[in-house]
């Protein structure tokens, strides 16, 4: 999510270049401690992707002009003071983050059901003007990530806070996250303080430029116990129902909590994502991405690995974008052994997921069946992984294993619904995490 030694380095060479210019702002720091040796971990995430629509409409790709972009995303981590990660990773040219703000989501009906006004209004008196190495504004130079200084706003697990972004610049395609689980709201003009959210006419299912969100304070502090769930759709929650936080990941740390055994759970999926090929519209490949997105999060112990039925059916001509080239089960069980050595290198422990069901959907052949059960066979025997969860047969109809439970479908045959999400968190042993 964060690329530190490159941020500080390009941190460095701003002092000299004209971007600090335009922005005479120091890049806040990223590293897993503050210059107070505050200890911070991540409370919420999103994984970084190049502007695309390839599903229809988004903002991505046109950006942003004098626009005010109102996000609400659910944290997993308690905390006393709170910043967030911005990223350009993927911009055509440098970022001016004009002003920013965060706040607890005001109380009311903020579910699928609930107007858009009601669902991105602030409470009053949490709003926190967000700065930048002190300044209200900064340029992000493209390919960089930063983070906000931190502001004093406690925070408790499973709260929903509202970051809201003035881009009174034009942004350029925007580095965003495709699928997200909530909505995110839009208005003409400086909105960022505005408690109401009668000015955001405007929605989409996407989160743009916000990556992450971090705590620090209260018990937890100093405890590195963090889990990020890394994979495709069905890590990001495509299926599951919209601004409800039904996707395994929510789900998990719902369960760790109910257990008395509280810990973040960053969703670090991406839709269409594979292991070995790069796309058009579903981000960096995950042999790429996982040093990106995984090993720079502060505060984690381990990570779920649900990667490679894309690999399987993307040679396919169903695959959006055009098909990708074909991976033998070999090549993606390399691909797993090398995600599995560099978390082992950063101290993680890697937890192997098994693939879900395809039969019925529009991946489904004889030949990606038999792929899909030889990299299962290897997840569950060849002991790679520190532990497995069988998220297979988890959510397999048992009078027919290779097809998803009808209950758990959310109707193409290969995404769970919002009961099949929450059958995966339960196949999870906390005591493997």
């Amino acid at each position: 999510m964060r690329t530190t030694n490159t941020l500080r380095r390009s941190a460095l060479a701003l002092l000299t270049t004209a971007t600090l210019a335009l922005a005479p702002t120091a890049l806040a720091d990223t590293g897993r401690h503050g210059a107070d040796g505050t200890a911070w971990r991540g409370a919420w995430a999103a994984s970084p992707q190049s502007a695309t629509a390839p599903f229809g409409p988004n903002w991505s790709q046109q950006g942003f002009e004098n626009q005010t972009v109102r996000q609400v995303v659910r944290v997993t981590a308690t905390g006393t003071r709170t910043r967030i990660e911005l990223t350009n990773r993927y911009g055509t040219g440098p970022l001016r983050i004009t002003g920013a703000t965060v706040a607890r989501t005001a109380a009311g009906d903020t579910t699928a059901g609930g107007t858009a006004a009601a669902r991105n209004a602030v409470e009053p008196g949490s709003v926190r003007t967000l700065r930048f190495g002190h300044r209200p504004s900064v340029t992000i130079p493209a390919g960089e990530t930063l983070l906000s200084d931190a502001v004093n706003l406690p925070v408790k697990a499973f709260e929903s806070l509202t970051v809201t972004l003035y881009l009174a610049d034009a942004t350029g395609p925007a580095t965003f996250h495709s699928f997200s689980s909530a909505t995110s709201y839009r208005a003409e003009g400086d909105h960022r303080a505005d408690l109401s959210g009668t000015a955001f006419r405007e929605t989409s299912a996407s989160w743009y430029y916000l990556s992450g969100v971090e705590v620090t304070g209260g018990r937890d502090t100093a405890r590195r116990n963090g889990v990020v769930t890394f994979g495709d759709s069905i890590t990001d929650g495509v299926g599951s129902t919209a601004d409800t936080d039904h996707r395994y990941p929510d789900e998990l740390a719902e369960r760790l909590a109910a257990a008395g055994r509280p810990r973040a759970v960053l969703n670090h999926g991406i839709g269409g994502n594979q292991v070995v090929n790069d796309t058009t519209w579903a981000g960096e490949k995950a042999l790429s991405r996982f040093r990106k997105d995984v090993l720079t999060e502060p505060g984690v112990r381990t990570v779920v690995i649900l990667e490679g039925i894309n690999d399987i059916g993307g040679s396919g001509p169903a695959f959006p974008g055009g098909p990708t080239p074909e991976v033998s089960v070999e090549k993606l069980i390399a691909g797993h052994r090398t995600l599995i050595r560099e978390a082992h290198a950063k101290g993680l422990k890697a937890v192997g997921a098994t693939l879900t069901p395809i039969k019925g959907s529009f991946y489904f052949t004889p030949v990606n069946e038999a792929k899909r059960e030889a990299v299962n066979h290897w997840i569950r025997t060849s002991g790679a992984y520190d532990a497995v969860v069988d998220f297979d047969r988890a959510v397999a109809d048992p009078s027919d294993p290779d097809r998803i439970l009808p209950a758990y479908d959310s109707g193409d045959a290969l995404h769970p619904n919002d009961a099949g999400y929450t059958a995966m968190a339960g196949a999870l042993d906390l005591d493997e995490l």
